[in-house]
Formats: C-alpha cells, sequence, structure tokens
C-alpha cells in the first residue's frame, strides 16, 4: 500500500492535506453520465449560483486549476501594456508564481516593503507620484493577500481603506485569496464583508488549501470588467473541458458553510500549536497568529533535528524563522506530537 510520505502530519503547507470527504463525494456524484463541456453543465450553474449566494448578485465566477492561473486572468482583466501593480514584497504573485503575471502580462510588479505581510494607504500613496508620466509604468492596481504570506489579516475596514484609495485615484483592488476563508473564519465575519462589502473589484478564491481536490476561482465584483473574462481564461490555458467536477468542488465548499468549519479548524490548530510552545525559553513568534500558519523563531539545531521527523519549512534562515501550517484535516493528536517533539529539541538544544 503507498503511503504519502515517511514522515508524521505535515505542517509545511495546507497544500499537502488531503481532500475533505464531502468534495471527494460532490466530485463522484458529478460523475454520472455525460455533461456539456466548457461550463455548459448544470454543476457549474449551481456553483455560479452559490458564489452569488456568498459574495453578492453581481458577482461572477469563473473555475480555474489554480491560483496562479486566478490571479494572472484576473489581473489581465484590467491591466494594460504599461501598467504596473502594486503588492507587498512578500506577495504570492511575486515571490511564488516563477514570474508569471510579468511574463503573461507584460505587467512590472511594483514590491512594497511590509513589516507583517499588510500594505497600507501610506505605503501606496508615495507610488502614485509617477501617474501621468509617461516615463514610468503606471500604477493600474493594488493587490493584497487575504491571508498575507505571514499568516496574518487584514481587517474589512483595513480593505474598505485601501479600496476607497485606489478607487479615488483611478486603481483597482484586487485580492489573493488563496486563504480568504481562514480569514473569514479567524475574524468571525462573512467572505461577502472582507470582499464585495469592502469594495474589492476581483479576487481569486482558494479551494484547493481548504480542502478541494484542485479547485480555485477567479470573483470579478464588477460586472463592467467582467467581458474579457472568457476569453482570457481559454488564453491562460485555465478552461477546464471537464469543468463540472472542478465546479462540483467549490460549491461543496461554499455549502453549509464547509468553507468555515474547515478554515476554523485549521485555524484553531495553528492556535493550539502556537499556544504549545509560547512558554518555551528561546522561542519567540515572529509574526501574530491569525490564521493557520505559525512563524516561530528556534534554536538553530533544534530546526535541523526536527526537520529529521517532520515536514516544514524554513522562512528566514539568518534568523531561524519556521512556518508551520495546519489544515483542516490537522487533528489536536497531532499537534500534540509534534509540540512534545518541539518542546524536547528546543530544551536539548537550548543554549548549543
Amino acid at each position: 500500500m503507498l503511503t504519502s510520505t515517511p514522515f508524521p502530519k505535515s505542517f509545511a503547507s495546507d497544500n499537502h492535506a488531503g481532500v475533505h470527504p464531502a468534495v471527494i463525494t460532490a466530485i463522484l456524484e458529478a460523475n454520472t453520465g455525460d455533461a456539456l463541456a466548457y461550463g455548459g453543465d448544470a454543476w457549474t450553474t449551481a456553483m455560479e449560483d452559490a458564489f452569488r449566494a456568498e459574495f453578492g448578485a453581481r458577482a461572477t465566477a469563473y473555475p480555474m486549476f489554480n491560483g496562479t492561473g486566478a490571479n494572472v486572468v484576473g489581473l489581465g482583466l484590467v491591466l494594460r501594456a504599461y501598467d504596473a501593480v502594486l503588492c507587498p514584497a512578500t506577495a504570492h504573485i511575486s515571490t511564488s508564481e516563477c514570474g508569471a503575471a510579468e511574463r503573461v502580462l507584460g505587467a512590472k510588479l511594483v514590491t512594497l516593503p511590509t513589516e507583517d505581510g499588510k500594505i497600507s494607504v501610506d505605503d501606496v500613496r508615495g507610488q502614485l507620484s509617477v501617474l501621468g508620466d509617461e516615463h514610468h509604468s503606471q500604477p493600474r492596481v493594488i493587490s493584497i493577500s487575504q491571508v498575507t504570506e505571514c499568516g496574518t489579516c487584514y481587517t474589512a475596514d483595513e480593505i474598505a481603506e485601501l479600496a476607497e484609495f485606489a478607487h479615488a485615484h483611478g486603481l483597482f483592488l484586487h485580492m489573493d485569496g488563496a486563504r480568504l476563508a481562514n480569514a473569514a473564519a479567524e475574524l468571525g465575519c462573512s467572505l461577502r464583508s472582507l470582499t464585495t462589502d469592502a469594495g474589492v473589484d476581483l479576487l481569486s478564491f482558494g479551494g484547493t488549501k481548504n480542502g478541494a481536490m484542485g479547485a480555485e476561482a477567479l470573483v470579478v465584483l464588477r460586472p463592467e470588467l467582467d467581458s474579457p473574462a472568457l476569453f482570457l481564461r481559454k488564453q491562460g490555458m485555465q478552461l477546464a473541458s471537464k469543468m463540472r467536477f472542478v465546479s462540483a468542488q467549490l460549491t461543496a465548499l461554499l455549502a453549509d458553510d464547509l468553507w468555515r468549519e474547515n478554515a476554523a479548524h485549521a485555524n484553531a490548530m495553528a492556535h493550539r500549536l502556537a499556544d504549545g510552545v509560547a512558554d518555551l525559553p528561546g522561542v519567540s513568534l515572529r509574526y501574530p497568529v491569525q490564521s493557520n500558519a505559525v512563524f516561530p523563531a528556534l534554536p538553530e539545531k533544534a530546526i535541523a533535528e526536527l526537520q529529521q521527523r517532520y515536514l516544514f519549512h524554513v522562512w528566514d534562515a539568518a534568523e531561524n524563522v519556521v512556518r508551520w501550517v495546519t489544515a483542516f484535516d490537522t487533528t489536536p493528536e497531532h499537534v500534540d506530537a509534534f509540540v512534545a517533539d518541539i518542546r524536547l529539541a528546543v530544551q536539548e538544544n537550548l543554549g548549543s
């Protein structure tokens, strides 16, 4: 019998997790007879209705294969050949998408330094002096991640402030929502309150990290931006022929707030993990725990020892900061076993 890894439960990424049983069931239920291809099926219609119910009647959702595709297609709706995207230096579109936005769209990414992955109006304001100057790429989009790559959350008010500023200066606000579900669960609010109601113009919605087999979506919240989406999705190689199997996953996550249940559990496991090591001498958190990610600094030798038995990433090698990520299927037993080994490794290597 094949096993996924010789290690115990992974704390490297929620992408390592399996698929929620309800999503598996939805895929199996969609596997019934023939259905029209490319979105002309009942499952995709149901998915579109589910997104409108969650994000508002003006929202349009387009199933995609992955988050990079959803981000690139979404940004392509609003970017011109000479435009720039303003984003945090930690942004996934800048650090972890292999230059997809630059290569595919030809856009310039202007990265802004941050303390915690979040940008503010003050960070953006200083970049707008080049508006109208033909020698400079023109700022066109502010892109934020929710949650950020540092595991932190924007509040609805913070997003609304960015949106108001963007719109006042002729810019759009894009959200990389790979872990939007985790933010809404942590903040105890709806998906809509962090997006539509806050003034976001378009976003990528993450399903894969939240229990899907492989399903993301581009969600367009302003109908006037929508007309090129069908063509850009096809040109961007994100149009699924058997779309019903992607759509069914997204509908399953939105049904009965499964997205919230999965995200809230993942977040709770991250808090349990952080609490379990909080009193250890020599251990400190780089960022507050506001989602399903924990960023502690550990003794260097403890990191090496733990990585022989557990999967997780080093975030900042210079300061010995690592990243631990929990998922919908992380159990208290997984966390407690990891905490016990962390405590032992840290205590053995403290001061060495």
